[in-house]
Parts: structure tokens; C-alpha cells; sequence
């Protein structure tokens, strides 16, 4: 579902439905066999009678969500949801009715039995019908996020509210007991945030080829006239090359990956931490390439790539509310290379000889093992903070840099794309290049000249091999188009006839 073209065109439907299906009818899931109440829930879910909503974080408790506040007190008949002030009410999530159909939210809330706190749990709370907010909640609608697909985005506020004691969401809902280790069991009751983590970044995917193909085709038939009289395409010029170039191998050389990584986060065979962990690495890795590909490629379009009918300014816009969607991702960078630093568990990562992607890979990792077994407090030190943190970003994405590749050669993608892909890599590293793999910044330019020059007489069999072009009909993509839409905009006439005053000199 995820990686249906669509899905990047409507961000606020993917938001939607990543929240509905993959977290509130996936953490369901795993309790219908012992819970068939919850069935006729589900059911009205699984046929959209009724959105599902995922009220997890809140204002003043981000990233820390472990620490929420939102407390459930244990009553005779059931619970009580409450918010105790402003900094826990539940950010983001669409909880208004203002799409008139029914909500029913997940509630993360500190479980309070007997006066004592039991950790976290969900519970399901109806948030609204079609007209109006249920008795004792209150959302307030966000402002709207500049250039991105509209949705209600909220703030909910629960005051005192009753629901049973089925509202629980557990396989046992008389087990109100304290956990063993209660962080450990905060990570197991939001299991499907790390399977959202891999998820979300599947429609950046196709973001990527979307915009790639578009700034190919424009460049295709985009002219200019120099110094003789033809004009000359666009695409002729290595500033125009470089960018679409770069792009549309990313598309494909992720698209190839995606599947793979998918597999593998699904593997259960695998420790559970290796399989976030590869979640982590690919959005990582599809997150910043998305990021840099987007505005690479819009620019060179000129004005016109501005435009919303254009596609790429609005898939931008809405591209940077996902790296923050299932965890952020530096935020999330940072845990996993901490956790393999501290070799609680290690990453299936390509042998250093296959490619030298894969030795850069291996090398970033090697240095900071190096560079923290020199550090006397370890990883609770300042030097820690200061010195290996800032790099986790980069060592993650270079590892996703390696699988990406090694998948692309064992599903024998043509070397012109694996080629370009390398090029587009090493500039996200220049110096370790340099100092490691003898290639100075103009072998590196000289690289770069080589693989473009292989790929170019395959572009338009590239461009098509993206397979995304019914789903990017938009005026800049040929002469054709562009008159069609210029055919239906708007027009404004008038007779009116401006006064011209007439300027006379003063001596």
C-alpha cells in the first residue's frame, strides 16, 4: 500500500491511513484471538465506517514519549481518561469532526491502580461522530502547515473522561500489574512504530522518481537558443544532467532496496533490534536522498518548478513532516549507532570488499569504536556528545548507502545507475574518499564525468523504467501538456482605458 505512486501525491491520505491501518488496526490485531470483542471495532475499521486515530505523544513530551502524563485511573467500572495540564494534551493527530465521519482514537495513558502508577497503556477512546466531539474531549485544530496537503491536525484535551474496563488494550484486561521493566514494556505496546518507521518512507520513493521524471521530460523539450540558430535542449548542459541523473538512479536504485529491506524488518527469525535497527537505515537513507533530490531537481525547472500544478513543491513541503512521522530520524540515528557502538548488537551490513561503499561503510564505524574506546567516561561523557553523535547520522545513512548498493548488484541493475549512485554518494563524503580511496576532488569530478556520460544515451529508457508517468500528468512535462492546461486557466479582460498624465519639464 505504501509504495503505490499515489501515496505521494496525497500526503495527508497517506498520513491518514498510515495512522489507521498500520497503528490503529495493526496494534488491535495482535489481541483479536483472545479478544473477540474487539472484532466489530475492527471490522467498522477495516471497512472506513470509522477512522482510527493514534494519540501517542504529547506537547511537552516529544521524543520522550515514555514520559507521558495522560494518566487512566483505575475505577470499579472502569477508567478515567484525563489530561492533567497543557503540556500533556496529545499533539497532531486529525481529531476534529471536521470531515463529518466517526473517530476512535488510541490512547497512550499511565495506567493508575490502587493510587500507584502501572506504566503505559493504550486504550480506545471514541473522539467524535460526524458532527460533534464526544462529552469531556476537546480538540483544537492546528494552524495549517505552509504548502502541504490539507488535514484537520490537533491538539486533544481529555477531561474526566468514563470508558470501561474493555478499553483496555491488552489480551488480559484484568492484568493491571506493574511490569518488570517498564520501558521494555512501553516498547512493546508500541511494536507498530518501528514497522511505521520502514513504512513511511516508502512514498518518497516514489516523490523521488515523480520528480525525476518530471525534470527529465521538461528538460527534454525546455530549449534555449545560444549562439547559432537551433535551439539547444536543457538537458545538453552537465548542470542540467547531474541533478536528474542523480535522481532518477536514486529512484531506482531505492525501489530496487525497498522490497528487500521490507523482508527483512519482517523476518522474525532476526533479533527484534536488528530489524528496527534496518528500519532506521532505510528511512534514513531514503529520507535525506529525498531531501536532497527534490530541491535539486525542482530548481533546475526554474519558475515553474514553484508551481503546485508542478507537483514538486507540494511533495517537498509534505516530505518534511515524515521525517519527523515513526521517529526522527537524527533522533533515531543517534540510538542505533550508540547501540552499535556499544556492540549490543551488530547490523547485517555488506562484506568491506564488495564495494567501496561498503568499505566506507565499515570504516565510519571501525573509526568511532577507535574513537570511543579512547574516551575515559565512555558513552555518558561530554566527549561522547560532542564528538561521535554529530557522525550518526552519516554512519547510518552510509550503511544504507552499502545495502542499497549491494542490492542493486545482486539484482544486476545496469552499471550506469549503480555508477552515478556510487558518484552521488562519495560527494556526501569527499574527504573520507580522498584520504582513504586515493580519490582526489578531481578524480572524484572525473568519476562523476564518466558515469554521467555512460548513462546519458539510456536516460529516456531510465526515465520510463520509473514507472511513474501516469501518475505525474502536470503541464510541465511537454509543449502538449502545458497548452492543454493553459487552455483551461482563467482569463481576465476589460475595456477599461488608462489616463496618462502628461509630464512637462520645469525649468
Amino acid at each position: 500500500m505504501m509504495t503505490d505512486p499515489i501515496m505521494s501525491l496525497d500526503t495527508a491520505m497517506l498520513t491518514i491511513l498510515a495512522a489507521h491501518v498500520g497503528l490503529t488496526i495493526g496494534t488491535l490485531s495482535r489481541h483479536l484471538h483472545k479478544r473477540p470483542d474487539l472484532r466489530p471495532l475492527v471490522n467498522r475499521l477495516l471497512r472506513f465506517e470509522t477512522v482510527g486515530i493514534y494519540l501517542l505523544t504529547e506537547r511537552g513530551h516529544g521524543l520522550d514519549a515514555f514520559n507521558i502524563e495522560t494518566t487512566a485511573t483505575e475505577t470499579p467500572e472502569g477508567f478515567i481518561i484525563n489530561t492533567p495540564r497543557e503540556e500533556a494534551y496529545k499533539f497532531m493527530p486529525a481529531s476534529t469532526p471536521a470531515f463529518g465521519i466517526p473517530k476512535v482514537a488510541l490512547v497512550m495513558a499511565r495506567l493508575i491502580a490502587d493510587g500507584q502508577d502501572r506504566g503505559s497503556r493504550f486504550f480506545i477512546v471514541p473522539i467524535c461522530n460526524e458532527q460533534e466531539m464526544f462529552k469531556g474531549i476537546e480538540s483544537i485544530r492546528l494552524g495549517a502547515r505552509p504548502g502541504a496537503s490539507p488535514l484537520d491536525f490537533s491538539i486533544t484535551r481529555f477531561n474526566h473522561v468514563h470508558v470501561p474496563l474493555s478499553a483496555l488494550v491488552s489480551s488480559n484486561i484484568y492484568d493491571h500489574s506493574l511490569p518488570n521493566s517498564p520501558l521494555e514494556a512501553w516498547w512493546d505496546e508500541v511494536w507498530r512504530i518501528p514497522i511505521g518507521t520502514l513504512a513511511v518512507a516508502g512514498p518518497w520513493i516514489s516523490s523521488i522518481k515523480a520528480a525525476a521524471f518530471i525534470a527529465g521530460r521538461y528538460s527534454m523539450h525546455r530549449s534555449l537558443v545560444g549562439k547559432g540558430m537551433n535551439p539547444i535542449p536543457i538537458i545538453t548542459f552537465r548542470t542540467q544532467q547531474w541533478p536528474i541523473a542523480h535522481a532518477t538512479t536514486v529512484g531506482l536504485v531505492m525501489s530496487n532496496w525497498f522490497p528487500m529491506m521490507t523482508k527483512h524488518s519482517g523476518d522474525k527469525t532476526l533479533d527484534h533490534r536488528v530489524r528496527h535497527g534496518l528500519a532506521v537505515i532505510a528511512k534514513a537513507t531514503i529520507g535525506r536522498h529525498f531531501q536532497r533530490c527534490l530541491p535539486e531537481v525542482a530548481e533546475r525547472c526554474g519558475a515553474q518548478g514553484t508551481f503546485e500544478h508542478n507537483y514538486m513543491a507540494r511533495m517537498e513541503n509534505d516530505g518534511k513532516g515524515v521525517i519527523i512521522a515513526e521517529g526522527d530520524v537524527l533522533t533515531l540515528c543517534i540510538r542505533l549507532f550508540s547501540e552499535l557502538l556499544l556492540q549490543r548488537y551488530k547490523m547485517p551490513l555488506p562484506d568491506p570488499s564488495e564495494s567501496l561503499l561498503a568499505r566506507h561503510a565499515a570504516s565510519i564505524l571501525e573509526e568511532n569504536l577507535t574513537l570511543l574506546s579512547s574516551l575515559r567516561e565512555g558513552h555518558r561523557s561530554q566527549s561522547f556528545n560532542s564528538l561521535i553523535l554529530p557522525q550518526a547520522e552519516l554512519a547510518v545513512e552510509s550503511m544504507g548507502h552499502a545495502l542499497a548498493y549491494s542490492a542493486g548488484l545482486k539484482s544486476g541493475l545496469p552499471k550506469p545507475i549503480l555508477d552515478v549512485y556510487e558518484c552521488a554518494v562519495i560527494r556526501r563524503d569527499p574527504a573520507w574518499y580522498s584520504e582513504n580511496a586515493g580519490l582526489t576532488r578531481i578524480l572524484q569530478r572525473i568519476r562523476e564525468d564518466e558515469a554521467i556520460i555512460s548513462m546519458l544515451p539510456h536516460l529516456d529508457t531510465y526515465l520510463n523504467n520509473l514507472a511513474i508517468e501516469d501518475y505525474v500528468p502536470v503541464p510541465i512535462i511537454s509543449d502538449e501538456a502545458w497548452k492543454e492546461y493553459y487552455g483551461v486557466m482563467p482569463v481576465f479582460t476589460g475595456n477599461a482605458i488608462p489616463i496618462i498624465n502628461q509630464v512637462q519639464a520645469m525649468l
